[in-house]
């Protein structure tokens, strides 16, 4: 089992900065990707970002690119995400997983691990 703690999200106007953290314990040996979806009320669950444990290749959903920054302190088992240039629409509870193995990190399904969400607001 890996368990999972995010923290950092909250309230920020348009054009703002939140830095997010989701700290991994447990069998973290066994992490292979950690990733970071969204959703939104009414919405499906959202792919962000993802990076590599291993190698530290990280992915983006187009339209993160650019203002999304995701990495990793593998000494703390802890993997970031820093959100820049907010809008509105990026309002969402935003949920760290983990997926054990190669595959379609783009795909909630495949994640065996999440954690409880943190809450993301943007006001306009």
């Amino acid at each position: 089992q890996v368990q999972l703690v995010e923290s950092g999200g909250g309230l920020v106007q348009a054009g703002g900065s939140l830095r997010l953290s989701c700290a991994a314990s447990g069998r973290t040996f066994s992490v292979g990707t950690m990733g970071w979806f969204r959703q939104a009320p009414g919405k499906e669950r959202e792919f962000v970002s993802a990076i590599r444990w291993g190698d530290g290749t990280t992915f983006y959903a187009d339209s993160m690119k650019g203002r999304f920054t995701i990495s990793r302190d593998n000494a703390k088992n802890t993997v970031y995400l820093q959100m820049n240039s907010l809008k509105p629409e990026d309002t969402a509870v935003y949920y760290c997983g983990v997926k054990r193995y190669l595959g379609n990190y783009r795909a909630s399904n495949e994640y065996d691990y999440w954690g409880q969400g943190t809450q993301v607001t943007v006001s306009s």
